[in-house]
């Protein structure tokens, strides 16, 4: 298992991602308000549990993932929002 900043420590297959921040402008440089703005599908893991038993997990720490929109459990922790997914909900390594 990778170690990590944070104080909490995934288990079995879980990973924690801190998602990428939503984007401002469009590619035409149109500015997109808060409450247009879209879930980020994109994020840094940030720790990654052991993996289960025969399964070890294939993603570590400082990978930039792209996830399921509607993706894992948000959490708060140290004033900073994460999420926490099972590695299957990863989709790929970017």
């Amino acid at each position: 298992m990778a170690k990590s900043k944070l104080s909490i420590k995934p288990l079995a297959d879980r990973v924690i991602v801190k998602p990428a921040a939503a984007e401002e402008k469009t590619a035409g440089g149109i500015i997109i308000p808060d409450t247009a703005k879209e879930k980020p599908q994109r994020g840094t893991v940030i720790a990654a549990g052991p993996g289960k038993k025969d399964e070890p997990v294939s993603v570590k720490v400082g990978d930039t993932v792209l996830y399921g929109k509607y993706s894992g459990t948000e959490i708060s922790l140290e004033g900073e929002d994460y999420l926490i997914m099972r590695e299957s909900d990863i989709l790929a390594v970017v």
